[in-house]
């Protein structure tokens, strides 16, 4: 039975496929009289089928070597268009960590968006949205992950547009689309490259292709920024991360698998292409620097947000960003544990602000406040979410910042300073959020809020107990470093700097009537952090301004140049052919004069054109 299990474990994907396809009927509107939860509750079905086949292939798959599967699609000659697909305890665990969040999230969904008429079409596009993440954990091979990327791009385009009545859904969904395909565009030509000069582009041919590569500087540069581009933006870095804050006009549970799952998926790709982006330094030190900026930068912009969802997706590419920093400085398991501590702490953190905002009709934080006794489960969830993001001993994200800062102590000593900084701001972040919404006297909006209804808050409880016990789950995977080789300093050092996030946030005065401060200096600082250093403004007067120019330029040559061109064409074949309809007479003696003097005419020009040529000197 595990054999089999094992042996089709590439068939986890389906399941999802299969529940996005069979909700269809119910999602186009064939099937209306049963109303649309039929439709969810297949795709419910199809992923608790996939969550418990890939749980007993992890549970089994500790003893088994790695192992790779080959399916050739199409062959012809010397061509060969083959799909590597790795089972190893990191892809089939990645593919348990994907399966189980949404399984939260779908039924977190049944709850959310309850009396939402268009249920059956959400549903089916998050099996889609499944399948596509599920197979991209499982993919050994680039030009599979890479298609794979674009079918995730297209369900968060049609996600974030979910509510296509909305004009501001309208314009997340069209720029996150755009945003993403920057990088995409510079992702295919990084692929299209390496199967020319590796001559295939399955992961472990390409690691055996890059331990002997001899490339010059400027390929191995643009070859190394060009497969950067792709993961830069679907996790949102700089300077391709706006989309994630705009993509908050979405729905919530849409918003939960994003920020958890997909924003991991680039980075997932990111740490499979380590090998290949060893080979250009500047690659590397790219990857730091995009990183260190993303991480500090996304961080402050965090704290400056009055909407709950937004201030949450900022610290998102923060951490992302410190995934980009552990990769450019080759510490891909410490990448992988960040991962891994960051999807589930965002996922209960994402599920507990959607609670709050189906309760309150509201995203704005200075509209809240009082709501910790009325609603405990939702309090709760949001503490011990914000507990596993910040390194608090002993949850995940400490331990996943202690593996990694214990090891550049002497070598690189800033990241450990970039750690404890991008650590204090979020613990002081987190608290803002935590007294804005839960602490405080309770408003207009939050005076009678009652408590979510099952469908919410058993997922939530789920993920509260998971964060709990997952110091416990990396021990028994052998993931936790030896109390011994801990080096206590750097310990107390990140341990200290979430207190003094934490203390920084309980003793800033917040004051909700100001939405501004009303201090001028701290007034310009907070509009620096609020608007995102005014990066979108500096996009519409550069490259905005530059393609729209260039449009403009476009369209007037093709207005006037081409199509003036044709017309004159036109319009000289209307006029020459007025002019002769009055010439036809039917009279032979026209018809020769007509002749004799188009005769005559040619005949001075050729001997002109003769006399011409006597007089050249040759």
């Amino acid at each position: 039975m595990n054999q089999f299990l094992f042996s089709t474990s590439w068939f986890v994907p389906f399941y999802s496929l299969l529940g996005a396809i069979l909700t269809l009927p119910w999602g186009i509107g064939i099937i209306q009289r049963t109303g649309p939860r039929p439709a969810a509750y297949i795709n419910l079905l199809t992923t608790v089928l996939a969550f418990v086949h890939s749980l007993f292939v992890f549970k089994n798959i500790w003893d088994r070597e790695p192992e790779k599967l080959l399916v050739t699609w199409f062959k012809a000659a010397d061509f060969d268009l083959s799909f590597a697909l790795e089972l190893s305890p990191v892809s089939i665990g990645a593919t348990v960590l994907i399966t189980g969040l949404s399984l939260l999230t779908q039924v977190y969904a049944l709850g959310y968006m309850e009396k939402d008429w268009s249920l059956a079409r959400f549903f089916a596009l998050l099996g889609f949205f499944e399948a596509a993440l599920s197979s991209l954990a499982i993919s050994d091979s680039l030009f599979l992950s890479y298609a794979l990327l674009e079918v995730l791009t297209l369900s968060t385009y049609l996600l974030v547009g979910f509510w296509y009545a909305q004009p501001l859904v309208v314009t997340a969904a069209r720029d996150a689309f755009l945003t993403k395909r920057v990088g995409d565009l510079l992702l295919l030509m990084g692929v299209v490259t390496l199967s020319t000069l590796a001559g295939s582009l399955n992961f472990s041919d390409l690691y055996e292709w890059a331990q002997t590569a001899n490339l010059s500087p400027m390929t191995s540069t643009l070859l190394g920024l060009a497969l950067i581009a792709g993961p830069a933006g679907k996790c949102a870095q700089f300077p391709l991360h706006l989309w994630l804050d705009e993509a908050m006009e979405g729905p919530n549970p849409a918003s939960v698998m994003r920020n958890s799952l997909v924003v991991a998926g680039g980075a997932y790709l990111l740490y499979k292409l380590q090998p290949l982006l060893a080979l250009s330094p500047v690659a590397l030190n790219v990857l730091v620097v995009m990183g260190t900026v993303t991480a500090i930068g996304a961080t402050l912009v965090s704290i400056a947000q009055i909407d709950i969802k937004r201030s949450l997706s900022h610290s998102t590419s923060a951490y992302m960003g410190l995934v980009f920093l552990a990769v450019g400085l080759q510490q891909g398991g410490v990448a992988l544990m960040l991962l891994l501590t960051h999807a589930i702490a965002k996922a209960l953190l994402f599920m507990s602000s959607g609670s709050v905002i189906l309760t309150t009709q509201s995203q704005d934080l200075t509209e809240m406040g009082g709501l910790w006794s009325r609603m405990p489960a939702t309090t709760s969830a949001f503490v011990v979410g914000s507990a596993g993001m910040v390194s608090l001993l002993p949850l995940g994200s400490f331990w996943a910042m202690l593996s990694w800062a214990d090891g550049f102590v002497n070598i690189s000593p800033w990241v450990i300073g970039v750690l404890l900084l991008v650590n204090g701001l979020t613990a002081l972040n987190l608290t803002r959020v935590f007294r804005l919404v839960f602490w405080g006297k309770p408003q207009q909006k939050t005076r009678r809020t009652p408590e979510v209804g099952w469908q919410m808050a058993l997922p939530m409880v789920i993920l509260t107990v998971l964060t709990l016990l997952l110091p416990l789950m990396l021990q028994q995977w052998y993931l936790l470093p030896d109390w011994e080789s801990i080096n206590w300093y750097v310990a107390l050092a990140l341990f200290a700097s979430t207190l003094v996030g934490v203390g920084i946030g309980c003793t800033v005065y917040l004051h909700k009537a100001w939405s501004r401060s009303r201090i001028l200096a701290w007034r310009f600082l907070q509009d620096l952090l609020g608007y995102d250093f005014y990066i979108d403004r500096v996009y519409r007067v550069t490259v905005v301004s530059a393609v729209a120019l260039l449009s403009r330029v476009s369209s007037w040559s093709d207005r006037y140049l081409v199509d003036g061109l044709v017309n004159l064409v036109g319009f000289a074949t209307i006029l020459s052919g007025q002019s002769l309809k009055y010439s036809i007479s039917g009279q032979s003696q026209g018809y020769m004069l007509t002749i004799l003097v188009v005769v005559s005419v040619l005949g001075f020009f050729i001997s002109w054109s003769s006399g011409l040529l006597d007089k050249l000197p040759f």
